[in-house]
């Protein structure tokens, strides 16, 4: 796996990587190679290090006997940030940090899979930092981000396309949605908008007047 290598001036997403399931290597390599950032967690760092992935930003909380000085050789030059606060996920401490750093967007990978607990909070995070930071989670069967009030996006028709509501979300209304909403309200666990498509090659809008409401992306 090649490092990444184009720098941006932070115009790019920041590339972090959590510690759930891998993506596949082409997302990993594309992701790298755009991001003018890279922060893994310290429990992904040795997975990371099998890629050769060079890392600019080591971050955790460094607990269970984690020693961060073994990669200052390794992977120099290389930033280590101790964030020892137990109040926050370590995916959180990275927002935080690239927040400090006036950095305005993230990608997300190695966040979704393996644990179910773990890809919950991770997925719902995302409505905290809704003012502070453009979040999107990948991996290889989804892409998903919070959504504006109004949201617009070209699309080719049969994209398969989910609207997963935080809480509750009024006042939805869809153009070119093969399942239109019309002044609908979604609730987690009641009803949300799983597994709608694009009805034809073209504009999909999405408004919705009050909540947080997700959307995925997804490839099967």
């Amino acid at each position: 796996m090649s490092s990444h290598h184009i720098v941006r001036d932070d115009q790019e997403p920041a590339l972090i990587i959590a510690n759930g399931a891998a993506c596949n290597s082409e997302l990993l390599g594309q992701l790298l190679e755009w991001s003018p950032l890279v922060i893994v967690l310290d429990s992904a760092m040795e997975r990371v290090m099998e890629l050769g992935i060079k890392v600019d930003v080591l971050l955790g909380d460094f607990d269970r006997g984690f020693d961060p000085e073994i990669y200052k050789t390794k992977q120099y030059p290389i930033e280590i940030v101790h964030t020892p606060n137990q109040d926050k996920t370590d995916l959180e401490k990275a927002f935080d940090y690239l927040i400090d750093r006036k950095i305005p967007a993230a990608n997300v990978i190695w966040a979704t899979g393996k644990r179910a607990d773990h890809t919950i909070t991770n997925v719902t995070n995302i409505v905290r930092y809704r003012d502070l930071l453009k979040i999107v989670i990948l991996d290889d069967h989804s892409k998903i981000f919070l959504l504006p009030q109004k949201f617009e996006k070209w699309y080719t028709a049969n994209t398969p396309i989910s609207l997963i509501p935080i809480g509750e979300v009024s006042g939805l209304q869809s153009i070119n949605l093969i399942y239109p909403l019309q002044n609908d309200t979604l609730t987690m666990g009641y009803r949300t908008g799983s597994s709608n498509s694009v009805a034809n090659d073209g504009l999909v809008t999405i408004t919705h007047t009050k909540g947080d409401l997700l959307l995925m992306e997804c490839f099967d």
